[in-house]
């Protein structure tokens, strides 16, 4: 006995296949989106001091050009019991994707 014919308003069974799958995409671009790797490239190294302590191992740290950052503490530094406190020289990472946040990576005293 043959398969019974499907009632679902003409659509194709089964999966499309690649040529009617890629006509709604658009063209590729010619230049390559940038790509950050994962050792730390792209970000920005600063040094400020901590102006505030918030909640949360959260700090505001200002830097020399008048910029204040929203900045929590790195991996090592809260592994190792690092304390810090307003007033304190540390060196922060900032991502280039978003310029209002920081990771506090060193405390330079």
């Amino acid at each position: 006995m043959a398969n019974p014919p499907n009632n679902r308003g003409g659509r194709p069974q089964g999966r499309p296949n690649n040529a009617q799958r890629n006509n709604n995409r658009p063209a590729p671009s010619s230049t390559p989106k940038p790509k950050v790797s994962d050792d730390g490239e792209g970000e920005i190294e600063l040094e400020g001091v901590i102006s505030a302590v918030l909640a949360g191992t959260m700090f505001r740290v200002k830097v020399a050009n008048g910029h204040e950052f929203l900045a929590h503490i790195s991996g090592k530094m809260r592994k190792r019991f690092i304390r810090l406190v307003v007033g304190d020289r540390v060196k922060i990472e900032v991502s280039p994707y978003d310029m209002t946040k920081a990771r506090i990576t060193f405390r330079l005293g």
